[in-house]
């Protein structure tokens, strides 16, 4: 059986998921979006709408499992929401290449703005595990310094984190991490 797609809605810079029933059914298959005005919520029991990141809804779009309208109530290509969220997001193909590599692997990744990182990446998901992880996505070439490093390790590790910096290799486009683990001399 075929479930029907779910209806979302471009409100820049937000997308909307309005059907609180389909809200409940995303964010029950994967803890995708966040219940508008539920500060955590601990079940799919919330009635309110879902609020989707431009990386989930680009990824639940390539799945097949949602498809995007915008005020006018016209079906949005993957190609204007691309261009829509590259306004928004400086580094989105590179950030969206990332959010896709750890979702194919299993991981629920949110966003780690709260921890000054682009992403928060659970094993199973929040309310039931603690996210091990903090993901910054960042160019091949950037540059960061030694502080910058130092005082993202302190952070992460202060809220019981592994800090990780992501890139995509220029050479075969795939997602590389490379992560940091403080210890005591």
């Amino acid at each position: 059986m075929v479930s029907e797609q779910i209806i979302a809605y471009l409100m820049p810079p937000r997308i909307i998921v309005w059907d609180v029933k389909s809200a409940r059914r995303l964010y029950g298959e994967g803890f995708f979006g966040s219940p508008i005005k539920v500060k955590k919520p601990k079940d799919i029991a919330f009635n309110s709408p879902l609020e989707l990141s431009f990386f989930e809804t680009l990824y639940l779009l390539r799945e097949g499992k949602i498809k995007v309208l915008d005020a006018s109530g016209i079906e949005l290509s993957e190609k204007n929401l691309v261009e829509t969220a590259r306004k928004y997001y400086e580094l989105f193909d590179d950030l969206y290449l990332v959010y896709k590599d750890l979702r194919d692997k299993g991981y629920v990744v949110r966003p780690g703005l709260k921890f000054g990182a682009d992403f928060a990446v659970y094993q199973y998901g929040p309310g039931i595990d603690h996210a091990p992880f903090l993901v910054d996505v960042l160019p091949l070439n950037s540059k960061i310094d030694p502080i910058s490093i130092v005082r993202a390790g302190r952070l992460s590790h202060s809220v019981r984190k592994k800090f990780v910096i992501a890139f995509i290799d220029p050479e075969t486009g795939k997602v590389r991490y490379f992560m940091f683990k403080w210890f005591r001399a």
